[in-house]
């Protein structure tokens, strides 16, 4: 089993920075990649970055230029710095990892933007 304990959420006024971290737990072993998915209120789910396991990184248009995914292999943790927050980056953020072929969800986070 996998375990991921999301850390970092809050309430930031528009222009502000926050960092996610997301650190996982359990049987560790063919991961494939890592990252965040956010929920804004009456919206579907969307990606927001993700790191495959050589590095690769991939954002969402929204966030390019804003936000940073990284990785640390060694604490097996996923973090997400967010610069330049606006009032639409709130919402629940959900981190995630690919072991194999199954997919893994933090509990999620609240990001809170005021403007």
């Amino acid at each position: 089993q996998v375990q991921l304990v999301e850390s970092g959420g809050g309430l930031v006024q528009a222009g502000g920075s926050l960092r996610l971290s997301c650190a996982a737990s359990g049987r560790m072993f063919s991961i494939k990649g890592m990252g965040w998915h956010r929920q804004a209120p009456g919206k579907q789910r969307e990606l927001v970055a993700a790191i495959t396991s050589g590095g690769t990184t991939n954002y969402a248009d929204s966030v390019k230029g804003r936000f940073s995914i990284s990785r640390d292999n060694a604490k097996n943790t996923v973090y997400l710095q967010m610069n330049s927050l606006k009032p639409e980056d709130t919402g629940v953020y959900y981190c995630y990892i690919i072991i194999g072929p199954l997919n893994y969800w933090g509990q999620g986070t609240q990001v809170t933007v005021s403007s």
